[in-house]
């Protein structure tokens, strides 16, 4: 969790090419995170609203950015 600590003091910064990269960092970390617990939740039997409840997104909008890769794991 070091990482994600780091970047998220650099995004705060002042310097805004310092602030910027981290922030995509942050953004492509969060987004691994994502696949990581979806692949999880469907592994468990979690249905899609399920998912997109905690997510805080809709079951389609859910459905639509996991779906393909999850049916070909």
């Amino acid at each position: 969790m070091n990482e994600g600590v780091q970047l998220a003091e650099a995004a705060s910064g002042r310097d805004p090419v310092v602030g910027l990269r981290a922030i995509r960092a942050l953004r492509e970390l969060t987004e691994r995170l994502e696949t990581l617990q979806v692949d999880n939740a469907r592994g468990q039997g979690w249905s899609w609203q399920e998912i997109a409840a905690q997510l805080g997104v809709s079951r389609q909008a859910a459905h639509k950015k996991h779906a393909r890769r999850t049916q070909r794991s």
